[in-house]
């Protein structure tokens, strides 16, 4: 929402947009030679006060070209030694990407009109020469791949995987962002295993057909669960992220995502990300609530509604047919269903969590949000007991968010911190 952003932030002059490689060398030399912004493709700016776009710039060709990233200008130290990753913590984790952008057209996703529907793999020794600087220099011995979608390819990911046996490399990866499942058959899951991957995350995001159907998620469910139970198989810690309360969402297709949960914690999966459905500026479910009037002013609080992914006490419905209240309960039963299920077939696996949570070891994401949570609520305990003020938390439950009132975006900021939702 780059013009949303400049009419109502003043603080802020340009947005670059989508790919921002060559757009922001382009701007750095405009500004450093006094030129005219609005000859620079892929941006947003202020046109005599109004905001408006420059022409747009196309995606990039050849993205082996882009250098790696300047980690040495950044205090990168500080992540590696505090464990602060994007899966779980296996050790000092570095940030990668192999792939850009998704071929696929989800209707809740804000991918097709950031990226547009092309996707793109580097070449997978230039992946690893990377991973190979990242080990050598500053010492990390996991990889946490942030890309939209890493696998779609089963030759490329064959060969990547081939190659680290190849070069001797040792080292732990994970996929903790969700990624198609195609591809990942028994042997793709084999050779992922040999190749040091121990955490990857699937994305079915509903167990009905017909919702998986209206939002264009062109998964089949069935299929999928084979993929899950060669992962498992294999020893990998997997997760699967769902969502409930599209749009047009019925109860009784809520109630076959929550058998779908239960089918999962059967086959063996470690984890799941529940979330209810957040209209993400972009997504073609936006537009469509944004036309049909069923979207509120896009102020502080519509935007505060969107952690729903991140914070289980933020549930805010945009759905016809059940409310925000029903939609908490529901979300409650979801993760019931499914942790109950699993401990109820592989018992061990509670006492594992509890020998983890006390161990502070992390092997699922469970482990770690048990953790983080555990962390958190001592920090505040502390600032408590330091005279600092642990009141004014915001109003979480079944409701929307409550209004901000007098309080700063850096307080509102500050407490949603407090509570989890931002890191």
């Amino acid at each position: 929402m780059p013009l949303h952003t400049l009419e109502t932030c003043p603080e802020i002059d340009i947005c670059v947009l989508g790919e921002g490689e060559e757009t922001i060398v382009d701007l750095a030399d405009c500004i450093a030679r006094g030129g005219d912004f609005e000859q620079i493709k892929g941006l947003a700016i202020r046109r005599d006060g109004v905001p408006v776009r420059t022409p747009p710039r196309a995606r990039l060709k050849g993205v082996d070209a882009i250098p790696q990233p300047a980690w040495d200008l950044t205090p990168i130290a500080n992540y590696l030694d505090n464990g602060m990753g994007y899966g779980i913590d296996m050790g000092r984790s570095m940030p990668a990407l192999a792939t850009r952008g998704c071929p696929y057209q989800c209707t809740f996703c804000s991918s097709p009109t950031m990226w547009t529907t092309r996707w793109v793999a580097r070449d997978p020794a230039q992946v690893l020469d990377e991973i190979q600087e990242y080990i050598e220099r500053y010492g990390a011995t996991n990889i946490d791949f942030y890309d939209l979608t890493a696998i779609v390819k089963r030759e490329w990911i064959l060969n990547f995987c081939d190659l680290i046996e190849k070069r001797g490399m040792k080292f732990t990866w994970q996929i903790p962002s969700g990624t198609r499942s195609e591809a990942l058959d028994a042997e793709v899951c084999h050779a992922l295993y040999r190749a040091g991957c121990r955490y990857v995350s699937y994305a079915p995001e509903s167990g009905s057909p017909p919702v998986l159907e209206r939002i264009k998620k062109r998964v089949k469910l069935d299929r999928m669960m084979v993929s899950m139970r060669a992962a498992v198989r294999e020893g990998m810690h997997t997760k699967a992220n769902m969502i409930i309360g599209f749009p047009d969402e019925t109860r009784r297709e809520v109630w076959e995502t929550i058998g779908f949960l239960a089918r999962m914690a059967c086959a063996g999966v470690h984890d799941i990300g529940y979330s209810t459905f957040s209209p993400y500026p972009g997504s073609e479910l936006f537009d469509d609530l944004r036309v049909r009037g069923k979207l509120p002013e896009l102020d502080e609080n519509y935007f505060l509604s969107l952690v729903s992914q991140t914070d289980i006490g933020v549930n805010v419905s945009r759905c016809d047919n059940l409310s925000s209240r029903e939609l908490s309960v529901l979300r409650v039963v979801g993760y019931m269903t499914f942790y109950g299920v699993q401990y109820a077939v592989r018992p061990w696996r509670l006492f594992r969590t509890i020998f983890n949570f006390v161990t502070k070891r992390q092997e699922s994401r469970l482990d770690k949000l048990l953790i983080e949570f555990s962390q958190r609520r001592s920090a505040v305990r502390r600032a408590s007991a330091a005279g600092s003020p642990a009141s004014g938390e915001l109003e979480y439950g079944s409701g929307p968010v409550r209004p901000l009132g007098e309080r700063s975006r850096s307080d509102a900021r500050s407490e949603f911190g407090r509570a989890g939702a931002l890191p």
